[in-house]
């Protein structure tokens, strides 16, 4: 595909990935607007969506409350000015799901680098015009982190996407470079990388799934409580739907809590407090309908569901123990060992990104310090992963010794066939047959036969003397004498030579 269209497939893509992200807020906002105040004032309403979704790519914004509201409230002065960072994560998925199609479209494309160029240049172009455009007295945020933080969370994943569909493709560059060095490293270590690589996958999916069980668990299990407070906001079909749909954008940040409550080490709703499996410590939250899933008490029994990683862990390595070729040597240990140890690390160090990603601050005060800790989750969980990936990839396999595995025969390995021409059609004997390649004598029917052995099927154009007699692969049903004995095969032969597709009569060939 030309360049040009590429470039202008990309900047699609990154154009549709902004519009979508900023359409999903100003929607439900202008709907709201115009059901509870009439004419929406737009100079007001642009700043509130663009601050929505510059939160959803990670930029902390702050806000200033109106002195009429703090009267109204009697909220303290001091508490007016306060800083919103836990990110609506739905906002990111979003966009890095973009990005990442971008890349891998682009890369098959056979313009890798001027699909990602292109489709980054516009996501930041469009990312600097919101930045520039939604200023607002109450709703501020630095200028920098309002274009770098959303460009990143595009050309990170373009790129990302970029590798992977180069690597499924090949670029005739770097990427295929890399695969003729992975190629010449001996076995098992050639493997290894495609490994590590494909248990990263397997076992973050894995871990973020544990997470999002937790937190249908979790809802399941607090749908009184959410309820009570939804009827407590006391507000009507329309802002009830937008508080859902807002509840909805932080579903992601709400999963990686929730892994993070599995793997140990819990997260915190505020300052001074933790929600873990060992134990509750939360004061007064504030009356959000989803942090009803919050449990107030735990038992130690939660503890129990450590054994989820573990269970992932224990999971990747047997998808990977299904990738290493059984061989009658014993197996090697320090490619598994090298491929259990960096999964784990890296599956750690994916957790520890999620923490930072889903934690922040969600209000003034005590609300300023919510989330996991990336620190103790990506340790817990990379260690948790390790040893489910022990268990499974460094155990010697199940079933027969290793010793005893014969090795594949190779499938393209045939045996010529003896022309029919070279047989006498009344004895059965071949007066003359070539000699094995590299052999210029010929060899008449005096000659003691060659030693028996497998036997194969072959083209009608002999240059060697087979190891087994063999009919011609036209033979019918004696064609077939790959896993036959030699008796076997001479039988066929005999009964080959008796019908008349072979010109015969009468005469029957002559064991040999």
């Amino acid at each position: 595909m030309h360049r040009l269209i590429v470039a202008l497939l990309a900047a699609f893509d990154a154009a549709l990935a902004a519009a979508g992200g900023i359409a999903v807020v100003l929607a439900p906002l202008a709907l709201l607007w115009v059901v509870g105040l009439g004419d929406p004032d737009w100079t007001a309403l642009w700043p509130a969506a663009a601050a929505v979704w510059h939160l959803g790519h990670l930029v902390p914004i702050t806000v200033t409350l109106p002195d009429a509201y703090l009267a109204a409230t009697g909220i303290d002065p001091a508490l007016a000015t306060f800083t919103l960072s836990l990110a609506p994560l739905a906002f990111a998925v979003f966009t890095g799901l973009f990005a990442a199609r971008s890349g891998v479209r682009a890369a098959e494309a056979g313009a890798a680098v001027t699909g990602w160029v292109s489709g980054s240049a516009v996501f930041a172009g469009l990312a600097a015009l919101i930045a520039l455009s939604s200023g607002a007295p109450l709703v501020a945020s630095e200028t920098w982190q309002a274009i770098l933080f959303p460009a990143l969370l595009f050309a990170v994943p373009a790129l990302l996407g970029a590798i992977v569909g180069s690597w499924r493709v090949g670029d005739e560059g770097p990427i295929d470079a890399l695969r003729v060095r992975l190629d010449d490293l001996p076995e098992p270590w050639g493997r290894v990388p495609a490994l590590i690589a494909r248990g990263l996958g397997v076992s973050v999916l894995g871990v973020v799934s544990v997470g999002a069980l937790i937190v249908v668990v979790g809802l399941v299990a607090g749908s009184t409580q959410i309820i009570a407070l939804f009827q407590a906001m006391n507000v009507d079909a329309v802002g009830a739907t937008v508080i859902a749909l807002a509840q909805l954008t932080y579903l992601p940040t709400l999963v990686v809590w929730g892994l993070s409550f599995a793997a140990g080490p819990g997260f915190a709703v505020g300052t001074d407090t933790a929600v873990t499996p060992a134990g509750t410590q939360v004061g007064v939250l504030p009356g959000i309908p989803v942090l009803g899933a919050v449990p107030e008490t735990t038992t130690p029994w939660l503890l129990l569901l450590v054994l989820l990683p573990v269970g992932v862990g224990a999971l990747t390595g047997w998808i990977l123990r299904a990738h290493l070729p059984a061989t009658r040597d014993p197996e090697p240990v320090g490619p598994r060992l090298t491929v259990a140890v960096a999964v784990a690390a890296l599956t750690g160090g994916a957790g520890a990104l999620l923490a930072v990603l889903a934690r922040g601050s969600m209000g003034p005060g005590r609300l300023a310090d919510t989330g996991p800790e990336p620190g103790p989750l990506a340790l817990t969980l990379g260690l948790e992963v390790f040893v489910g990936l022990a268990i499974l990839l460094l155990s010697p396999r199940v079933g027969a010794p290793v010793a005893e595995i014969a090795p594949a025969r190779p499938a393209a390995t045939r045996t010529p066939v003896i022309p029919r021409s070279l047989f006498d059609p009344h004895t059965g004997e071949h007066p003359v047959v070539p000699a094995r390649p590299g052999d210029d004598r010929t060899r008449d029917a005096a000659d003691p036969a060659p030693s028996p052995g497998p036997s194969g099927i072959g083209s009608d154009v002999d240059h060697a003397w087979p190891t087994a007699p063999v009919p011609r692969a036209d033979a019918g049903p004696a064609a077939d004498t790959a896993d036959l004995s030699d008796d076997e095969v001479r039988a066929r032969i005999r009964d080959a030579w008796a019908s008349p597709e072979w010109g015969r009569s009468g005469d029957e060939p002559r064991d040999r």
